[in-house]
């Protein structure tokens, strides 16, 4: 195929997205799924009661909205998942820090902690229980130890892999040790440090709605579970909604960072 081809079949590839704001390219596929579905139930293509139509689910939004009862549980599950997940990603980031600059650190403290990485964080929650109970700090504490080990990997591994190159730059403009971290060393090893955070934020999320399950009297993962018990499926789809809209939002958040912190990267843009 030549050249002129290729530009053509490009060019006919841009256009019809190029007719779509872009801020809606990435709600594209939902609202596709989203029609199919609502057209399914609509023909009585699937049971109302085992998935009720979006447009179901979206009055019963409204409705928990206008009595406050959403409002109620999403904040307290904020505030379990953002004290653990400050917390987790906090001790992931200082230990990182540790393992990733200094040998000692790394032969005492990162065989211990990568064989705690290996055990599955739902085995430990009869532990948990036991020891902490199943007030909050229990739940904080769970949430925080699930956003702990992405940063603390990402910060370890972005850190060994700064190039060598850099430190001798710094060893020329005769850095001190804080000079050659700040200026070197983070800046290098940042986009393996957001990336862990990103990764940290959705398995806080994650965490939350097991820790929630467990023994609480409010958070939107009690909300499902008391919706589940009583066959509220369409409350059920409001909780699920929930978590994927708040942890694209926070996912989010971590890009827009990521944009104005790495503009220096020049890296495939696809």
């Amino acid at each position: 195929m030549s050249e002129q081809a290729v530009g053509t079949n490009k060019g006919h590839d841009r256009d019809w997205l190029s007719r779509i704001p872009k801020g809606i390219h990435g709600w594209l596929v939902p609202l596709a799924i989203v029609a199919v579905w609502e057209a399914a139930a609509a023909l009585d293509l699937i049971s109302a009661a085992t998935l009720p139509a979006p447009s179901i689910i979206i009055g019963q939004f409204f409705s928990l909205i206008a009595s406050g009862e959403l409002f109620e549980h999403l904040g307290i599950s904020a505030y379990r998942a953002g004290l653990g997940f400050l917390l987790g990603a906090a001790a992931g980031l200082l230990l990182g820090l540790s393992t990733g600059l200094g040998k000692l650190a790394e032969r005492t403290l990162d065989p211990s902690l990568q064989m705690l990485r290996t055990i599955p964080l739902l085995s430990l929650i009869p532990l948990f229980i036991l020891w902490f109970g199943v007030g909050e700090f229990s739940k904080i504490l769970m949430i925080g130890l699930g956003a702990f080990f992405p940063v603390y990997v990402n910060t370890f591994l972005g850190i060994r892999n700064v190039d060598s190159k850099l430190i001798e730059v710094s060893r020329i403009f005769q850095y001190s040790r804080w000079q050659l971290l700040g200026k070197m060393i983070i800046p290098a090893a940042l986009p393996n440090i957001l990336l862990g955070l990103r990764l940290s934020l959705g398995v806080a999320w994650l965490v939350l709605v097991v820790a929630e399950m467990m023994g609480t009297s409010a958070g939107v993962g009690y909300m499902i579970q008391d919706a589940r018990a009583y066959s509220q499926t369409d409350k059920v789809f409001v909780g699920i909604s929930i978590f994927a809209i708040v942890g694209k939002l926070s996912d989010s958040a971590v890009r827009l960072l990521e944009k104005r912190w790495l503009r220096w990267r020049d890296t495939f843009k696809g």
